[in-house]
């Protein structure tokens, strides 16, 4: 994916993307799409992106990911912190997801590969997404952001 003027990954077409935004020594992850699910799926590739290129990752290998939490803020927390866990545990970087979220119950596929360190060449390893800057909101024209910050 082409990559923005802010160091955020932009989709090619569609109202849906990802980017990172600056905090201190941390980073910031945000996904913007028309949908909860789609804004969820691009957090979680600005989260993969700090790590590598999005574009660098095959999608040979399909994990499923399921959390819940009380609400959308939380569960976005432990979304990101889900995708973490497995890529840590793992071994692998992802770079497409697709997400369901029913209420307070999300289900995820999130296809990726075994990290290879010469080729993924990682930048840093998230340790874990943070309430700091936690925001899951709709705007009026019903685009959906949802955003925090990952400790790295």
């Amino acid at each position: 994916m082409p990559t923005g003027s802010d160091g955020g990954v932009q989709p090619t077409g569609g109202a849906a993307r990802s980017e990172l935004f600056p905090h201190d020594a941390d980073v910031g992850v945000r996904g913007v799409g028309p949908t909860l699910e789609a804004a969820f799926e691009q957090a979680a590739l600005a989260l993969t992106s700090i790590v590598t290129e999005n574009g660098n990752v095959a999608g040979e290998t399909a994990v499923t990911i399921e959390c819940e939490a009380p609400n959308e803020a939380l569960l976005l927390v432990d979304w990101l912190n889900a995708i973490i866990y497995r890529m840590a545990v793992d071994r692998l970087v992802f770079g497409r997801f697709k997400v369901r979220i029913d209420g307070t119950r999300l289900h995820a596929e999130a296809w990726g590969e075994p990290i290879d360190r010469i080729r993924h060449a990682p930048a840093v390893e998230p340790k874990g997404a943070t309430f700091t800057a936690l925001e899951v909101r709709r705007s009026d024209d019903g685009t959906w952001t949802a955003q925090c910050v990952v400790d790295v």
